[in-house]
């Protein structure tokens, strides 16, 4: 069988010099560009180059095979390879109208606009996605599609690096990795369109700060995926476009802060641009998710919360026409606006496999079918229903909540597939076993309470970053957003994602910008972080505890209490790092901004951990003692005071968890948090490596990527072959090194592979591979050479995240089995 390989072959080369936004010079990058381009072409590398890059970062993005990964690591002045990540666009699901009040409210933007009288006017907000809709009427479009000149007077910058047929991802039908760029960033996918909406739509809808001018930089073709390369790219046009706030609702899962669009954005930030990136959508794989840009030193990472309301199309059922609403499944055609059918069940509300088995023939025939969420694909679901005879599916969540579905599959589904809540599936159900009820499709669509608007949403990413920095940084709604979308379909859409968290903070900093002209936009994290509400725990908000830090960061954005605010308190978030070291002390420096002298009182309040396990988190009450180094401060106006805080780990927390809470900074005049996470124990305990994985061992060395029974390996690197190291990362790691030695007697042939910080696997069952073709580096020299015949082993060393190279207990190690080299 095949080995599911998560090893790209695009890659980033840093070089060793600064790029130019730290004070380098163009043309001395330049320099040391083209001397790595000499020593790499004398090395015999067989590469494609895609890009160069100077101002944000000093280096290549290349096309190469992973086989010739080990030679590119050991040219002279290569500082580090990292991975061109991938990025699929998120799922889109259109819906029928639009509205953003709820959300506005969650977040005070209503009252910043209608109270406090700001609207981002001034303010240049650049948007990184798919482009944005230019003939959209809620942007100053004509309204009829293919008829508005760009730029517009507010979408005033821009750049299509891809062009519409432009998909990255080697596994879609429309694979197409050859960009095709132009000068107009309109979008063909829809997903960018509603990402600005959110940022700034004026018109039927109202976006956060709705008179911004936006910046619409494509980086996504009609479908499919980008790749981290052209996200750079992007990121310096915006930089030369004067921008003063990017929002990136995209990003690589699993990376380190110093990911090369990580660092990138960062730079953004000392360059004087507020950076805004989603955190991710990866929840359901575990902690230490979060990606990049999002990770960023000096980014602000955004998780999402869900709506409380969610606008839907509304059908009713009888006998008393309640009304119910509805979502579309994608991949399944549209709801009737009109008609009527009977309803059956196809199982009860304690089935755990409802419709998974075929279903009798005819048994369906004409009806709408009552279906229970669980036990398999929607798409098998809606299949056996239709192949009975089914005239539409509606699928009822097993779970407290609204859900989205895709029937997509093998076989078509050509009936309309809706999805409700539980409760209404649960009263369909009811009514259904005490007699017949009957659905009516409407064309009509009203606002409904989502019972868990306000929660964290279940993709949201979680933290904390690899280098146990606490990510993300704050949170936003994100779960059933309604905004823009191409005119082409339908003008408006509902979308779940960190994406749409993403701009609702974006927008927030530039309502914010136009309130305080003069603030340092390196100060935005820390402005919008000391106001921000925690949220209770999504598994049972009842219970009052508070979710965790390392998901939800400071919690809710509030914008309108930032703008208002009269207190800082710096710094705005507390990384802690390993409990291994003893208690955490910090310092916390609280600035009266207000006319008048106040007395703060300082508090804690502590929020749920979670424990050991990675890829499937467990959750526990173990807060943390705090003492403060005095329970009070007076801060004169205009003034600054200390106070001293010591944090330590609850002895009775396993170690490996993850732990954090509040820090409250209160006064008369309303309340400062200040989060803080960290991790119990020792970090480096972590097994990065682990021995086997699925059954399989962990590493393997394997002649291909195919995986047969173990075989002593040969290889004749002039005909191209070479040995792959096949290797699971449950953890991120900081520097893998690996080493040939002779088979018998020891001798160490030199170096063959020296990478650093390595993202863990997306899956418990996912792999990376690494190739030798028989070439090393000896002692100090950068030179590569080639190993003469004979029998080897490849010893690899792998150094764990925060690790000590000193320390040998920090290092994990695997010697392969004997490989051959026979030219």
């Amino acid at each position: 069988m095949d080995l599911v390989i998560e090893a790209p072959s695009l890659w980033f080369v840093e070089l060793s010099g600064k790029p130019v936004a730290e004070g380098r010079s163009q043309a001395a990058a330049r320099n040391e560009q083209q001397a790595f381009r000499s020593r790499a072409r004398n090395a015999g590398l067989r590469f494609t180059e895609r890009y160069a890059y100077d101002t944000l970062f000093n280096g290549f993005s290349i096309s190469m095979s992973a086989a010739d990964l080990s030679r590119l690591s050991l040219i002279e002045g290569v500082r580090a390879i990292y991975p061109v990540e991938t990025i699929a666009i998120p799922d889109v699901q259109p819906a029928s109208s639009p509205a953003m009040a709820t959300a506005l409210a969650m977040t005070g933007a209503d009252i910043a606009q209608n109270v406090l009288g700001l609207d981002g006017a001034g303010i240049r907000v650049a948007v990184m996605d798919t482009g944005v809709d230019i003939d959209h009427p809620d942007f100053g479009g004509s309204g009829v599609p293919g008829t508005t000149p760009f730029p517009t007077a507010r979408i005033v910058a821009g750049y299509d690096f891809v062009g519409d047929a432009f998909n990255a991802n080697p596994n879609h039908p429309g694979y197409n990795p050859i960009p095709e760029p132009n000068d107009v960033p309109d979008d063909c996918n829809g997903h960018g369109t509603h990402v600005a909406g959110i940022v700034g739509a004026d018109g039927e809808l109202t976006g956060v700060a709705p008179k911004v001018s936006l910046g619409a930089y494509r980086v996504f073709g009609c479908e499919g995926s980008t790749t981290a390369d052209i996200m750079l790219l992007a990121m310096e046009r915006a930089l030369a476009d004067d921008m003063d706030v990017l929002n990136m609702s995209i990003g690589a899962a699993f990376q380190w802060p110093e990911y090369p669009t990580a660092r990138a954005a960062s730079r953004l930030v000392n360059r004087g641009m507020v950076v805004v990136a989603s955190i991710g959508n990866s929840g359901a794989t575990g902690l230490y998710s979060a990606g990049a840009p999002g990770v960023g030193d000096k980014v602000i990472g955004v998780a999402s919360f869900d709506n409380t309301h969610v606008q839907l199309n509304v059908f009713t059922v009888s006998p008393d026409d309640a009304a119910v609403g509805h979502a579309p499944a994608a991949a399944s055609p549209a709801a009737p606006t009109s008609g009527t059918l009977p309803m059956t069940r196809t199982g009860t509300a304690s089935s755990t496999a409802d419709a998974c088995a075929p279903l009798a023939a005819g048994s369906l025939a004409g009806q709408a079918a009552l279906v229970r969420r669980g036990g398999c694909t929607f798409h098998e679901k809606a299949f056996n229903a239709q192949s009975a005879g089914a005239a539409a599916v509606v699928l009822y969540n097993n779970t407290s909540g609204r859900f989205s579905a895709t029937v997509a599959g093998a076989n078509p589904i050509v009936v309309p597939v809706v999805a409700i809540s539980d409760a209404e599936g649960l009263m369909i159900n009811s009514r259904l076993a005490g007699g017949p009820v009957e659905l009516t499709w409407t064309e009509e669509s009203a606002a409904f309470i989502n019972p868990t608007g306000g929660l964290i949403s279940s993709f949201s990413s979680y933290g904390l970053a690899p280098d146990l920095s606490l990510k993300p940084d704050i949170g936003a709604p994100g779960g059933l957003i309604h905004s823009t979308y191409p005119l082409e379909d339908g003008g408006y859409a509902t979308i779940s994602g960190t994406s749409m968290s993403a701009p609702h903070v974006a927008g927030a900093a530039a309502l914010y910008l136009q309130a305080a002209p003069q603030a340092n936009p390196r100060h935005m994290r820390s402005i919008l972080q000391n106001s921000a509400s925690p949220r209770n725990w999504w598994g049972n908000p009842g219970l009052g505890f508070l979710d965790n830090v390392h998901r939800q960061g400071a919690g809710m954005l509030r914008i309108d209490d930032a703008v208002l605010a009269t207190t800082r308190v710096e710094p705005s978030k507390l990384s802690l790092g390993e409990s291994q070291a003893g208690p955490a002390v910090r310092t916390l420096s609280i600035r009266n901004l207000g006319t008048a002298p106040v007395t703060y009182t300082l508090s804690h309040v502590g929020a749920l951990a979670t424990g050991p396990g990675t890829f499937s988190p467990s959750f526990f009450l173990g807060t943390a003692t705090v003492s403060f180094s005095a329970s009070s401060v007076e801060v004169p106006a205009g003034g600054t005071s200390q106070v001293d805080v010591t944090i330590t780990a609850n002895p009775a927390l396993a170690d490996g968890s993850q732990y954090g809470g509040y820090l409250v900074v209160s006064s008369d005049t309303g309340q400062v948090r200040v989060p803080y996470a960290g991790f119990k124990g020792d970090y480096q305990a972590i097994v990065a490596m682990p021995p086997v994985v699925q059954g399989l061992a962990n590493p393997m060395l394997r002649p291909s990527l195919t995986l047969g029974p173990d075989a002593p390996i040969t290889i004749n690197p002039d005909n191209g072959e070479v040995a792959w190291i096949v290797l699971h990362l449950s953890h991120q790691s900081r520097l893998m090194r690996v080493e040939a030695r002779s088979a018998s007697g020891g001798r160490n042939w030199g170096r063959v592979l020296n990478l650093e910080y390595l993202g863990r696997n997306a899956e418990s069952g996912g792999f990376s591979a690494y190739g030798w073709d028989g070439t090393t580096t000896r002692g100090n020299s950068r030179n590569v050479v080639q190993v003469p015949n004979g029998d080897y082993v490849l010893e690899l060393k792998l150094l764990k995240a925060l690790g000590d190279e000193s320390n040998p207990d920090h290092w994990e190690t695997w010697t392969s089995p004997v490989v051959t080299i026979a030219r």
